[in-house]
This record gives structure tokens, C-alpha cells and sequence, in this order.
């Protein structure tokens, strides 16, 4: 593996795994390929924009034609694939957008991989287990997807299986606990509430706010999808998390103690439909490849914090427009 086309790289986790492999290998070779819908963002690699190991081509993975030609071009040989849309609230509004891209575009990707005898890495999500009321998921767990957005990336998984099975496509599988820490796109929960925090606003938090979530360092994330990247079994899924556990109301009164707000902008609002009481891991495949977090929860929280603390030249513009709008009728105007 020398050239690497990172779909989804200007996005969260593809961005930070940019730096990352740059950093990590010197004769690596990042070919970013990303559609730069509202959460790709440039500014995201304003960095690493001219390292002479780096470049950026702006593609839809749905378009074959652009990804054949990308493959091409640049002589990838790996494809890690972090395009998707991943908004849990956006697919309940509309999850037109979500079935296109995360099962389509994944369909386009895999048929480069078989055509071009690529390694293929797929970067998943642990929501298409469903609501684990009892003990954690494991691998083998029969998916169980309560959103559309958890049902177009458990689609995804199975696609790629069979791709496996019928193509023998050299393909492995991550199925990551939530990512906190640099670059993430203010709608998600922790950059919402920290963001919000900073100017005094309500923190709008779903309904007790006792749903139980494992939020992991994304560049514990990172480092260990190169590990399966480059020693796990062909063909296997792996979770990705820390196997710690914390409410989200416990998430926001730490947000709020770092920094120095009170809890009375914590603000209940109504649930979303379906949602997950609780996601638990289980990662004794992972570890048994010798992956272990740097970061427990409170160690993310705190750097995360610190980020957007650091950086609001970052996340303030974004906190406008399109967003705006989608905040207006997400939360202000929930009943």
C-alpha cells in the first residue's frame, strides 16, 4: 500500500486519518476524494494542502467514471472509504441523500476495487447493531439498524461481504463507537454543545439525556484502522471504541464544567424518533491485533474542548446559513 485514495477526506475522521498517514508513513501517498458537501470542508487540510504527498480531487463516489479516472491517474492501489452521510437527524428528515451515497457510492467503489484488484478498507459505524439493552456487540451480532442513517451503512456492510464472497475483493471492515475531537462539523452533539457553550446558548438535549454512547478519540479511531488496514483479516469486520460508557447528560455537565458555564444551559427538548437508548462494544477482536486507546473519555472530552476553544476562526462561519436553518427546525422549533 503506497497510494491511498481517501474518499470522504475532507470530511471528520477522513481528515484527521490524512494527517495521520502522513505523519506516520514518509513514502505514503494520500489521494483525497471528496464531493465537499456542507461537512467537507478544505479548511479542514488548510495544513497539509501542499505536502508534496498530497492532493485533492473533487469527485461524487457515486460518479464511476470520476473514480476510474482518480484510480488512474494517481495509480491508487487502496481505497479507505469515509464518504457517507452520517447525520442520524438529517436521514430521519430525508434519507434520500443517505441511500445514494452510502449503499450506492459504496456499490461504485467496490466494483474499482474488483476491477482494478484493490485493497478496499470501509469505515462503519456501530449503529447498525441497533439498541444493545444487554452485554456488547460482537462482529458476528445480527444488524439491527433503527435509523435510516444506521440502515444505509449496515446495507453497505452486507454489500461489501458479498463482495467478498462472490469477487473476492480484498476488503476489510471498521464499525467505529462516536468520534469526538478536531474538525468534527458542529451539528454533531459534542461540537453543538461546546460550541454553544462558548457563546452561552442552550445545549438542546434529547429527552433525559440518559442515552449511553462510547465516544472515542479520533485519532484512536485512526490508529486503529491502520491497523486493520494493514494486519487485520481479509474479509472481517472489527469494532473500534474504548468500551467506556457515558450518558449524554453526563457528556454535557463535563462540557459545561471545563468551561466554566452553568448547568442551567442544559435544555431538554423532545426525542428524536427511534433513538438509540444505548450502544455498547465489544473489541477483544481489535485488541487481539494489539490496538489499544490512547485516550479515555474524559482525556478526548478535554482535548476536544480545548480544539474548538482554540480554534473558532474553525467552526464559527459554519454556524451560519445552511446551517442555521437546519438548526431553526431541528431544535428550536421541536415540539
Amino acid at each position: 500500500m503506497k497510494n491511498l485514495l481517501i474518499t470522504g477526506g475532507a470530511g471528520f475522521i477522513g481528515s484527521n486519518f490524512v494527517r495521520y498517514v502522513l505523519n506516520r508513513y514518509p513514502d505514503y501517498r494520500t489521494i483525497v476524494f471528496d464531493k465537499l458537501t456542507y461537512a467537507g470542508n478544505l479548511d479542514n487540510l488548510r495544513d497539509v494542502e501542499k505536502h508534496p504527498r498530497y492532493a485533492f480531487i473533487r469527485g461524487d463516489i457515486c460518479d464511476a467514471s470520476a473514480v476510474e479516472r482518480a484510480v488512474r491517474e494517481h495509480n491508487i492501489d487502496t481505497i479507505v472509504n469515509f464518504a457517507a452521510e452520517t447525520h442520524v437527524d438529517r436521514s430521519i428528515m430525508d434519507a434520500d441523500a443517505f441511500i445514494k451515497t452510502d449503499i450506492y457510492g459504496t456499490y461504485v467503489l467496490l466494483e474499482a476495487a474488483k476491477k482494478f484488484g484493490l485493497r478496499y478498507h470501509q469505515v462503519g459505524t456501530d449503529e447498525v447493531y441497533g439498541w444493545v439493552e444487554q452485554g456488547r456487540s460482537i462482529e458476528e451480532d445480527r444488524l439491527l439498524p433503527r435509523s435510516p442513517y444506521a440502515a444505509s451503512k449496515a446495507g453497505a456492510d452486507l454489500l461489501i461481504h458479498a463482495y467478498v464472497i462472490t469477487h473476492r475483493v480484498a476488503a476489510t471492515m471498521t464499525r467505529g463507537a462516536n468520534n469526538i475531537g478536531p474538525y468534527q462539523y458542529p451539528e454533531k452533539v459534542v461540537p453543538l454543545f461546546v460550541t454553544n457553550a462558548i457563546d452561552n446558548k442552550p445545549l438542546p438535549l434529547y429527552g433525559d439525556g440518559k442515552q449511553v454512547r462510547d465516544y472515542q478519540f479520533v485519532l484512536d479511531h485512526c490508529e486503529a484502522i491502520d491497523l486493520v488496514l494493514h494486519r487485520g483479516k481479509i474479509g472481517e469486520f472489527y469494532n473500534v471504541g474504548t468500551g467506556q460508557e457515558t450518558e449524554n447528560i453526563v457528556m454535557a455537565r463535563m462540557i459545561l464544567k471545563m468551561l466554566g458555564k452553568p448547568e442551567s444551559l442544559i435544555q431538554p427538548v423532545a426525542d428524536r424518533p427511534g433513538h438509540d437508548r444505548r450502544y455498547a462494544l465489544d473489541v477483544t477482536k481489535l485488541r487481539a491485533l494489539g490496538w489499544e486507546p490512547a485516550h479515555n473519555f474524559e482525556e478526548a472530552l478535554q482535548k476536544t474542548v480545548q480544539w474548538y476553544v482554540e480554534n473558532e476562526w474553525w467552526w464559527r462561519k459554519l454556524k451560519s446559513g445552511e446551517y442555521l436553518e437546519y438548526y431553526k427546525k431541528q431544535y428550536v422549533e421541536r415540539k
